[in-house]
């Protein structure tokens, strides 16, 4: 038998999922976290293509009979603003005020941020299987200039390998040159 490395006990709120009626739900009055309307979109798009994939963290007010969202405000932003959804699956976490600002801060923070390198041979992957640029734009959430510049990363003749063009002449051919 292997001993852990790491033997602190961990918690699975993600096992108790719930619905919540979303007038239940409450912004905290701590995070930093901003989301431009170009990522809101692509993540009603998300929630449209993918359903709620995530649940919302909260932290349960007894006193008050509310969830206060640690994490996941965009995702309730959604919900009410363009799906109007009258309940949202929430987990909770009971942890004191000071311990869910830091949690705030970790899952904002530990979601990543993307690499230019992978997301060019995502993109050439998709172009590679007959995604048309703007299907690639909507679905990932880029405008039409972020895919082109992606895709050029490769060069140009691979932006370009497998396309019908049309000749805007017809070359001459040396013969004719020569009379």
């Amino acid at each position: 038998m292997t001993t852990p490395l790491f033997s602190k006990k961990i918690d699975f709120p993600v096992l108790n999922v719930k619905m919540v009626p979303l007038n239940k739900l409450h912004s905290n009055d701590y995070n930093p976290n901003h989301v431009a309307p170009p990522e809101m979109r692509l993540l009603k798009l998300s929630i449209e293509e993918d359903g709620f994939t995530q649940p919302i963290v909260c932290y349960y007010d007894k006193e008050n009979d509310i969830y206060i969202i640690v994490d996941g405000f965009h995702r309730y932003r959604c919900a009410l603003e363009y799906f109007n959804l009258p309940e949202v699956p929430v987990v909770v976490i009971d942890k004191p005020l000071e311990n869910r600002m830091a949690s705030t801060i970790r899952h904002n923070r530990a979601r990543g941020k993307h690499v230019i390198d992978p997301m060019v041979e995502l993109v050439n992957r998709l172009h590679e299987h007959g995604w048309e640029d703007y299907r690639i734009a909507k679905e990932l959430g880029m405008d039409a200039d972020e895919v082109l510049r992606l895709l050029q990363q490769t060069g140009l003749p691979g932006i370009y390998a497998n396309k019908e063009f049309s000749y805007s002449w017809i070359p001459e051919s040396d013969e004719e040159e020569t009379e």
